[in-house]
């Protein structure tokens, strides 16, 4: 029986699956996207385990009271357990063999970033800060993988802001319209509404109906003669021909 044993062993042992713990989290604090894709059983393993480095940086948030300093550095120190932000431990300068120990950079960009942008933008939400999407079986060791990432990421506010701008307002076109018939029937005395916008007028024509002149000149008689086309040549034809057989 398996009576309080409720994490997965994931095949290592205690110090291996802690470190790789602290990798994965690392790597999803400091990712551009705030998103990893791992195995299904990691990312369950590892949501609960940076949800309460989270916690740690929301409480930070709130504190309150004459120990403030001293509070906030208190939580920042438990929450580098969760991180591989220091050298708990070991030798301060040199490691296996002599050699000199690379500086944990990694891990001390994510502590500081948890405390300084994650905890003011999870301030007001109590718990949820992670979400799983399921992916599939990946080809060779059909292991099934996910994406683990934050929520509220930079992905998301910008899919926010780009749909709220194209959407717009439903009495935008009808207050436009209106507008634009006012000032067409100030500017020229030209008949306001959607035609009058879309149609053009001569400036001569506009000031000819102003002084209550015809707008349009009237054709003359010879106008009238002169046209025609084709139809009234053949017209005129057909007339002769039939006086001639007559």
């Amino acid at each position: 029986m398996r009576h309080l044993k409720a994490h997965r062993k994931l095949g290592r042992t205690t110090e291996h699956r802690m470190s790789m713990l602290r990798n994965l989290a690392t790597s999803l604090i400091n990712a551009r996207d705030e998103r990893i894709i791992t195995t299904l059983p990691k990312a369950k393993e590892l949501r609960p385990f940076i949800e309460r480095a989270i916690t740690l940086s929301r409480r930070a948030q709130g504190l309150e009271g004459d120990n403030v300093a001293v509070e906030a550095v208190h939580l920042r120190r438990q929450a580098a357990t969760f991180f591989h932000s220091g050298n708990r431990q070991q030798t301060p300068l040199f490691g296996r063999r002599g050699a000199v120990r690379a500086p944990r950079t990694a891990g001390v960009a994510a502590l500081k970033r948890l405390f300084d942008e994650l905890g003011e933008r999870f301030k007001d939400r109590p718990g949820g800060y992670t979400r799983i999407i399921k992916l599939g079986r990946r080809d060779g060791d059909n292991a099934e993988v996910a994406i683990i990432e934050l929520v509220d990421n930079r992905r998301e506010r910008e899919a926010l802001e780009a749909s709220s701008k194209r959407a717009k307002p439903a009495g935008v076109s009808g207050k436009k319209s209106a507008r634009a018939s006012k000032t067409g029937a100030a500017e020229g005395g030209r008949r306001g509404g959607k035609k009058a916008d879309k149609t053009f007028e001569k400036e001569e024509t506009t000031r000819a109906r102003g002084k209550g002149e015809e707008s349009i000149p009237t054709p003359k008689d010879s106008d009238k003669a002169g046209r025609g086309g084709s139809r009234a040549a053949k017209t005129e034809s057909t007339a002769a021909e039939k006086k001639d057989t007559q």
